[in-house]
Order: C-alpha cells, then structure tokens, then sequence
C-alpha cells in the first residue's frame, strides 16, 4: 500500500466480471485507486492517457490477448505488469515474462495472494526509486588501476598509484618511507626519501581538490606515513 498522499493506480485488466469486482473489492480494501477493462482493444489507450503505476493483466482477453497488450505496453511504458492467466504451460510462463511482465499469477489464486505480490513489486520500486547516497571516502580498484576518491577520479601516476593502493590495503597503518620506496624501486627508479615525500604531496594535493575540507594522508613524525581509515 502506498504511504503517501496520492493512491497508486492499478488496472485491472480481466473480462470475467465477478474476478474482475472480487479483485478491486481487495484493492479498494488497500487503499489503492482501480480502474477496470473487459476487453484488450481498450487497454493500450487508457494507460497512455491515464499511466497507471500497475497493471493486472488477463492473458485471454476478447479483442487483443495479454501477450500482445505486454509487448506493446513495453515498448513505451515502464508500467509493472503482473499477469493473470488460466494457462499452466511452462512456455506460456516463460513467454509472459521474457516480454517484460515483472510477474505472473496462475488462476485460481487467492485475492490475498495478488494483494501480496503487488506490495512485493511496489517494494522493490520504492527501493529503486530512492535517491543513492553520494559515494564517501577512498576506493581503489587495483583490476582497473583506479581510484575514486568521494566517487570522483583521481588522476594518479603509476607511482602514485602504487603508494596509495599500498597504503589504502592496510588503512591506520604507518608506512615508513623505506617500505614505500620499494614502489619506486619497482620501476627501476633511482630513489630517495625525498623522492616519496614529493609524490606524497602530489597525492594530497590531488585528494585535496577533490575533497579540500579532509586531510586522509597523514604525516607520522620521524616515522612516515598513514592513511586514515
């Protein structure tokens, strides 16, 4: 059921009159706005113009079949789709949700069944639809050779790389420049202490674009250095 102030819309699409009153009794009973056609040829026009937030479809129905109505449905509308049928087949099945239905209910079923399967959907569309949280902190992707800082890139060298994804796999731990040197001398590059201070100040003044408020790489008096957790 829908929380906020306006009702989600389902039609329901079914031409046996007593199923059809049966299933908006129960979705009157959730608080959910309905609206009911008997025959295929109507339903396209109406969710062009109305856009429902989810349809229940008959798959026999006069006029156009089920089958039909979803894969025309699909190609301008993202509408959930939960089909109703009396066919058991296994193909019926796979066909009916390989043209984009999110569900499918076999008859008979219970009301109560449908009502379930419908928050289920509604669910997952709330949780999908709610807005991601920005991506915080450092992340390093040693298979792609990145790294994102704040869910932004940062412009690294190779060198660069190879100290902060070191430092980044053991974060809190104090790095002393003979052990970060070693990613210098990986390259064959005649090396010194003064050498990874410059590439650590580098690193900061990167991150500190990004994120100019937060200092991670920190400096260890008389020791080295440690990224911050």
């Amino acid at each position: 059921m829908n929380d906020t102030a306006t009702p989600r819309t389902i039609l329901v699409v079914e031409d046996e009159p007593k199923l059809s009153a049966l299933l908006r009794d129960y979705l009157h009973s959730q608080g959910y706005a309905h609206h009911a056609i008997g025959d295929g040829l109507q339903v396209i026009p109406w969710v062009r113009e109305h856009r429902p937030d989810l349809v229940l479809l008959d798959l026999m129905l006069p006029g156009k079949d089920g089958l039909a109505i979803c894969r025309e449905l699909r190609t301008f509308s993202d509408v959930a789709i939960i089909m109703l049928t009396a066919r058991v087949e296994e193909v019926d099945r796979l066909l009916g949700l390989d043209l984009g239905a999110d569900d499918y209910i076999c008859k008979p079923f219970s009301p109560r069944e449908v009502m379930a399967r419908i928050r289920a959907i509604f669910r997952r569309l709330d949780r999908q639809a709610e807005p991601s949280q920005p991506e915080s902190g450092l992340r390093v992707e040693p298979e792609k050779q990145e790294v994102r800082y704040d869910g932004k890139p940062l412009d690294l060298t190779t060198t660069e790389f190879r100290i902060l994804s070191l430092m980044a796999s053991r974060p809190g731990r104090v790095y002393s420049r003979d052990r970060l040197l070693d990613c210098l001398h990986d390259e064959g590059q005649s090396a010194s202490d003064r050498a990874v201070d410059t590439h650590i100040k580098n690193i900061r003044r990167k991150l500190a674009k990004i994120n100019p408020n937060q200092e991670i790489l920190i400096s260890v008096y008389g020791v080295g250095y440690k990224l911050e957790g």
